[in-house]
């Protein structure tokens, strides 16, 4: 019974995959956040590590002593199926010399490589995170639908 119970989820995500797959990355944000708010609502014990787990009011959490405090927080999210890939880049991004906030989990089918997202004001400052992590991250308008790391640059991040 078990089983067919756990063969049920696996179908579903499955399908939701699928569906996901070819629809425009603001769909798959609009979804990937819709998730997180359900998730949010239920206790904090019930979610696992691996899940839709993002810090909306990111605060600081290791500051290397050459902090430039003119640049913005840098959030990292891990969208990748690589456990402990957003911890490993948070500290990367730290010891370049960017505050950086707690690192969190995100689900999204539309984001297949490292990306910055950055508001119009930061374009500048996402550029040089980029170029810091040795220019292998691509730099784009933060979408309408990802409303994390409200203020700072959101780093996702897939691949090491």
């Amino acid at each position: 019974m078990l089983l067919i119970a756990i063969a049920v989820v696996f179908i579903g995500l499955g399908w939701q995959s699928a569906a996901n797959s070819d629809s425009d990355p603001e769909d798959g944000l609009q979804a990937a956040q819709s998730r997180q708010s359900t998730s949010a609502a239920a206790p904090e014990s019930a979610a696992p590590e691996s899940s839709v787990a993002a810090s909306t009011s990111a605060s600081p959490t290791t500051m290397s002593p050459s902090v430039d405090p003119s640049k913005p927080q840098v959030c990292v999210f891990n969208a990748g199926t690589v456990s402990g890939l957003g911890q490993t880049f948070t500290k990367k991004v730290d010891v370049l010399g960017w505050k950086t906030a707690e690192p969190a989990n995100l689900q999204s089918a539309s984001i297949t490589e490292n990306t910055i997202f950055y508001t119009p004001r930061q374009k500048a400052a996402a550029e040089q995170l980029a170029e810091d992590l040795g220019g292998d991250v691509s730099v784009d308008p933060r979408p309408s639908a990802f409303s994390q790391c409200q203020g700072g640059l959101a780093l996702i991040v897939v691949t090491n």
